[in-house]
């Protein structure tokens, strides 16, 4: 998985691309926690339930059902008003889906672990892309301060919050020439 840290420069570059009267740092810091919500599932390892099972690592909280249900969940818990956001639902529903589908995107381009089990509960298959340039960062997190960690964090940087803020730039010079 990408680290904690690099979840969120997906839905920060999304955010360049919603329409003005949407953005607010409520919505984007929306965006941001279901970016990272996911890996709340690495609990499930102090309760004993396998890396491999549907509730395991990278299992059900990764799927496309599990974003869809957390992006609905708080585009109604969160009247409009509370987000100071003067758009649509359906808009910040698909920024918040985008976000939380985001986590899983980039954990399958992680070059370890299991997969990620996009179709679950329907299906525990666990998938990788073909392309896996983003290091696997560590679980536990004295291994992250160590030597893997800073790799870790450079392989980030290059595979995901470079491209991130590369879109970010493009969308907002578009708008500016526009």
């Amino acid at each position: 998985m990408p680290s904690l840290l690099s979840h969120p420069a997906v839905p920060l570059a999304l955010a360049a691309a919603l329409p003005r009267e949407i953005i607010s740092p409520g919505l984007i810091f929306l965006g941001m926690v279901c970016s990272t919500i996911p890996d709340l599932d690495v609990v499930g390892f102090r309760f004993g339930i396998s890396y491999g099972h549907v509730l395991g690592h990278r299992g059900l909280s990764h799927s496309v059902l599990f974003a869809a249900l957390l992006a609905g969940g708080l585009a109604l818990l969160f009247p409009l008003e509370v987000q100071r956001v003067e758009g649509s639902r359906l808009t910040v529903f698909a920024f918040l889906f985008l976000s939380a589908l985001s986590h899983g995107l980039l954990d399958a381009m992680t070059s370890g672990g299991l997969g990620v089990a996009f179709f679950a509960p329907f299906d525990n298959t666990r998938y990788f892309f073909p392309w896996r340039p983003i290091r696997v960062s560590p679980i536990s997190v004295s291994a992250f301060f160590s030597a893997t960690g800073r790799r870790v964090l450079q392989s980030e940087a290059q595979w995901v919050w470079l491209p991130a803020a590369s879109l970010a730039a493009v969308i907002l010079l578009v708008r500016r020439i526009a």
